[in-house]
């Protein structure tokens, strides 16, 4: 890569030793887990040729967890139809590395190094993948020039991309090479695939995004909690709020204080005594926390904080209606884990750079709110209109189903 990418990439690293050294957690995790990485990924190769002395290695690389759940169908599909290959799996960040470090679809699971060409040389020298998968927003220049340069096919999944990445700007020309070392861009949407088109990046299928597939998947395993039944049979009208922020629950609370004909269950996107403290000291009706379940006595409140993670995506089926939280700030979390279940899904303004909402919002699955005033109007009509109801709901899983199928397009192209 130019020397610009590479001051580029050795500031950034500087960056992070420094924040991990005064403390920074996320730093902290991002440099243990890169301690002795090469030692460690060669030990774990090893280990693996022990049982497969010539593995067919086909590497993932997801940035975190969000990108992860986008190549987990293929992950999956691969798995399934062809056993013999072994997969690696690499995240980059944290997030993603600390929560699925144990995930059963992969063979390994290690962080990705930082992106300089001898990391890049000795990453590839100790793996020799066969094929690679890069998800959404990945473009590692270095690791992606020495794929090239032995020949080793990468393709980007789930791919898309907006007019302000630097690739499309007056000065994208430095960047641009690093989109020409992909075999294949699959894209998500006509408007990412004709962005490429007009820098002359031509070898681009629309295929759409695997994560419909990967919640569809979620609804045909998602686990039930005799709980949540006991507690849905109570009420006529029940409201999940999935990875809520203060000002969502400020909205949330108010309404539901009001509102005794409803219930509530609310996954606050931060579990931490801190912040369930907060939810608690807004509610004035009978509550429990998930962590102090008392199955024998849930049927006599009207609240149920979800204090725990691993929970929301299967909690979503005993909901009339979702709320998906961070429309007020960092902006909306996964709202089609609960468009799939076939209920509207309500979210905050901050949506624009989402594309499933935008969708659902088209559609009519999903609605948007500014403030507490537009969420009692929609909410209103939801408790007291059944046929509005169940259209928009209808409306969302129909949104969700008719989006499906990129991972079986991508899965043809690359591997049939």
């Amino acid at each position: 890569m130019n020397l610009l990418y590479n001051i580029a990439i050795d500031t950034y690293v500087r960056g992070i030793k420094i924040a991990a050294s005064v403390g920074k957690q996320k730093a902290m995790q991002m440099e243990m887990g890169r301690d002795q990485w090469a030692e460690v990924l060669a030990e774990k190769m090893a280990e693996l040729r022990k049982f497969c002395p010539n593995p067919r290695i086909i590497w993932f690389h997801a940035a975190s967890l969000g990108e992860f759940e986008q190549g987990r169908p293929l992950i999956e599909q691969l798995r399934e139809k062809y056993p013999e290959y072994k997969i690696l799996l690499t995240f980059f960040s944290p997030s993603g590395y600390e929560v699925r470090k144990n995930y059963k679809g992969a063979d390994i699971i290690c962080y990705l190094p930082y992106d300089k060409k001898s990391e890049a040389m000795k990453f590839i020298d100790i793996v020799k993948p066969e094929k690679v998968f890069f998800v959404k927003y990945e473009f590692w220049g270095n690791m992606l020039e020495e794929l090239n340069r032995r020949n080793i096919p990468v393709y980007l999944i789930s791919g898309i991309f907006r007019e302000k990445q630097v690739f499309f700007k007056w000065y994208g020309g430095v960047m641009r090479p690093v989109l020409h070392m992909f075999q294949h861009l699959f894209v998500q949407d006509e408007k990412s695939k004709a962005l490429l088109n007009s820098i002359n990046i031509n070898n681009v299928t629309v295929c759409g995004d695997t994560r419909f597939d990967r919640v569809l998947s979620i609804q045909q395993q998602a686990k039930q909690y005799q709980w949540a039944a006991d507690f849905r049979s109570t009420s006529d009208f029940i409201l999940v709020a999935g990875s809520s922020w203060p000002k969502d629950e400020e909205i949330l609370l108010e309404h539901f204080n009001a509102h005794p004909e409803m219930k509530l269950i609310i996954a606050p996107h931060e579990i931490h005594e801190e912040h369930v403290q907060s939810i608690i000291a807004r509610l004035k009706r009978p509550f429990m926390r998930y962590s102090q379940l008392d199955e024998s006595k849930v049927k006599n409140v009207d609240c149920i904080i979800i204090d725990a993670i691993g929970f929301l995506s299967s909690i979503y089926r005993y909901g009339d209606v979702a709320y998906i939280g961070g429309g007020f700030g960092v902006g909306i979390h996964n709202t089609l884990e609960a468009a799939v279940y076939g209920i509207p899904v309500i979210f905050g303004p901050n949506h624009q750079a989402f594309r499933e909402a935008l969708g659902l919002l088209a559609e009519g699955g999903g609605f948007t709110i500014g403030d507490a005033v537009g969420y009692d109007a929609i909410m209103k009509t939801f408790m007291t209109d059944s046929k509005a109801l169940k259209e928009a709901g209808t409306k969302a899983g129909a949104y969700v189903k008719d989006n499906s199928g990129a991972s079986d397009a991508i899965f043809s192209a690359v591997f049939n």
